[in-house]
């Protein structure tokens, strides 16, 4: 099978490494690349030379971003070209209408790789659907921001110090905004979310980041036996879903909270098979490259998954209700928790967040994480 490559960075590399080196019957043909970085008979910066090309069966995107990558991915489909992405980004903005495209168009839609990297979450989703209805998912997606947290915890860094040394080490791009915030988190959760529970999910979740997480938050935590993660989480019940991006205080003995450095791991639970577990590197060019590559070997073979938004779920965010603890200098009208902690009991995380910003409004430093009740 004869591929081409949209981008060559990381990722895009890793893919071509791979092919080369372990994937004999995959050959990269075409690459897409800017005008100035054309270093090889193989790169194009015309799409028209890849997407009108009859002999290119896939086309692999890794740019990332939405636009040009959205128009690219719809040209590619509408040329009856099978398309793998990477991209969480476009993917979480415009994922019916690439499913709808691929069905009309008779070819395949694989995204393995735009959450978890090289764990195969998207492919186990679609294995646990096949008996069970997935009840619920949750867990780290993010590995910058795991490895912010755990530098702040184990060395008693403080944010900014944790956050440039992911930065020297690659994990945080030089705007990390789209992981400190949540963003990241957010589409990774919007995806995980359609393909679980079979619907279009929102795309106005709420949100919230670790960018005020300080090292005496972790201590205090800590003299509870708990920690914090950055969680994106979904539940699915009785014709209803809800979805959220936000940090959670966890217990100490948890497995959430032994996932060290920039790693990953995310869980689901169905009926029969209860709560199962995937950890791996949550990103990087070979980890990445091999999610794709594994999409583009079940291409290859015939084997690709199909997407059904038909489900018709109802948005219902009180399946996510729960307590919740604020650090702030301001006084919240809630029972204290520790100093300086103030525990707001049954919230939904959209009243949650609302709560926040209006704490932030007198304490621009203020910190919230949801509290599990078997907490």
């Amino acid at each position: 099978m004869r591929i081409a490559l949209l981008g060559y960075g990381t990722v895009g590399r890793g893919v071509d490494d791979i092919v080369r080196t372990r994937v004999p019957e995959i050959e990269v043909a075409r690459i897409l690349e800017l005008p100035d970085r054309l270093t090889e008979a193989r790169m194009t910066s015309n799409y028209a030379d890849i997407v009108q090309d009859p002999s290119i069966e896939l086309v692999v995107e890794c740019m990332g971003g939405i636009e040009p990558a959205h128009d690219f991915i719809c040209r590619a489909l509408k040329a009856k070209k099978h398309v793998v992405t990477s991209n969480k980004a476009v993917v979480a903005a415009h994922f019916a209408e690439f499913a709808q495209l691929a069905e009309e168009n008779g070819v395949s839609f694989l995204i393995e790789a735009s959450v978890g990297g090289g764990i195969p979450w998207i492919a186990s989703i679609h294995k646990a659907r096949r008996i069970d209805e997935i009840s619920s998912f949750s867990g780290i997606m993010n590995g910058t921001t795991n490895y912010i947290i755990e530098s702040m915890r184990r060395e008693e860094l403080d944010f900014d110090v944790a956050l440039g040394r992911a930065q020297e080490l690659g994990y945080a791009e030089r705007d990390p905004s789209a992981d400190i915030f949540g963003i990241d988190v957010a589409n990774k959760t919007i995806i995980s979310a359609c393909v679980a529970f079979d619907v279009d999910c929102v795309r106005n979740l709420p949100v919230t980041g670790i960018r005020t997480l300080t090292k005496n938050d972790l201590r205090v935590l800590a003299s509870r036996g708990l920690t914090v993660k950055l969680f994106g989480r979904g539940v699915c019940k009785d014709g209803r879903y809800a979805v959220s991006v936000e940090p959670v205080a966890i217990p100490m003995a948890s497995m959430e909270a032994a996932v060290p450095s920039n790693f990953n791991l995310v869980s689901l639970e169905g009926f029969t098979v209860g709560p199962l577990k995937f950890y791996g590197q949550g990103a990087g060019s070979l980890p990445t490259g091999n999610a794709i590559v594994q999409d583009v070997i079940d291409v290859a073979h015939g084997r690709f998954e199909k997407y059904d938004f038909s489900r018709g779920l109802i948005y219902d965010p009180t399946l996510l209700q729960g307590d919740y603890l604020i650090r702030s200098s301001v006084s919240v009208s809630a029972k204290a928790w520790a100093p300086g902690f103030w525990l707001v009991r049954n919230l939904t995380p959209p009243q949650a967040r609302e709560l926040l910003e209006k704490v932030w409004q007198d304490d621009e430093s203020a910190f919230m994480a949801a509290l599990p009740k078997e907490v």
